[in-house]
């Protein structure tokens, strides 16, 4: 039986962050400084043998897209105007790639090391997946205790009722309804079969229980509906985009033959442009390789435009700015 959030639900998760939907705007993180719309922060950040990045390299290219995505002199700033140290933050990591096509441990390290510079206990930072077990094909260690940043799965501890957000009603990870503060979505820049594109927004269907009655028709309105509900709109911070190897087709699997080199980190604290540079990427590397744009081949990310009417960011190709950092 699905429900709707109480009054005092919505109060307390509008208390570190104005809830977006009924007001029709977009979530502000503490303080409301740092968010940027239809800004991306944008590095260089190169694939190295047998696709590892360096750690230092990862550190810079890091602490770039993070000062250039806020508009702050340095990344410890950016986070300050983010996060508070008494937040616990959830990092949605998207692993269904395995080690070929996930966020790089070392990459989401550079991560971790940035939240705990700009004052974030490290305790009270959460890295997460669906399952344990995506996590550890992707290469990462799971740890459930202890004084550093947690990593574990979701593995099936969800709310015991749904709620409901526009057309979806689903029982949401505890983690994300009852444990963090904020969040950060940490994706992959990758073609998907269904929806067009699998960025930071889609990124969020790890956190309902039943993502697979929301693929009909492009994923739209779905994808959009999910991310405005105010226990991911009303905490949601940044969004992360690995893009040192990027997939332009046969998505949201590992294809071998559709990976590129990329060679970008990017970061955002507007989903919507997050995931709109993501189809700009992927579209011109298909236009490379002679295939059909995504509105070509008939998945359009439609969701993207809906996430933008919802109120979620900015989904105007002519109003998305690059920032090279």
């Amino acid at each position: 039986m699905s429900r709707r959030l109480t009054r005092r639900e919505l109060a307390a998760l509008a208390g570190g962050a104005a809830v977006a939907g009924a007001v029709g705007g977009t979530p502000s993180p503490a303080g409301g400084s740092g968010r940027r719309p239809g800004v991306v922060g944008v590095a260089a950040l190169a694939p190295g043998e047998g696709g590892r990045v360096d750690g230092a390299a990862a550190d810079r290219a890091m602490a770039a897209v993070l000062a250039a995505a806020t508009g702050a002199p340095s990344a410890a700033e950016a986070v300050r105007l983010l996060l508070s140290p008494s937040d616990v933050v959830g990092v949605k990591l998207n692993c269904l790639g395995g080690r070929n096509l996930s966020p790089r441990p070392e990459v989401v390290d550079a991560l971790v090391r940035r939240l705990v510079e700009g004052g974030v206990r490290p305790g009270s930072i959460i890295l997460f997946e669906r399952s344990s077990r995506e996590l550890e094909r992707a290469g990462f260690t799971i740890r459930r205790d202890g004084d550093g940043p947690r990593c574990y799965g979701i593995d099936n501890d969800w709310d015991r009722t749904p709620s409901e957000s526009g057309a979806i009603g689903s029982c949401f990870a505890r983690l994300v309804s009852e444990s963090c503060t904020a969040l950060i979505s940490f994706g992959v820049v990758k073609d998907h079969d269904l929806a067009g594109v699998s960025a930071g927004l889609k990124n969020w269907y790890g956190v309902i229980h039943n993502p697979n009655k929301y693929h009909d028709n492009h994923c739209d309105p779905y994808v959009a509906d999910v991310v405005r509900h105010p226990f991911i709109a009303g905490k949601l911070r940044l969004t992360v985009l690995d893009g040192v190897t990027a997939q332009c087709h046969g998505g949201p699997a590992y294809r071998p033959d559709a990976v590129f080199a990329l060679g970008r980190l990017a970061a955002s604290t507007d989903p919507v442009a997050a995931d709109l540079w993501a189809w700009r990427v992927i579209d011109a590397e298909r236009v490379r390789r002679g295939l059909p744009t995504l509105e070509g081949a008939g998945r359009p990310p439609a969701f993207i435009a809906t996430a933008a009417g919802r109120g979620l960011g900015v989904g105007d190709p002519g109003r998305l700015a690059e920032v090279e950092a």
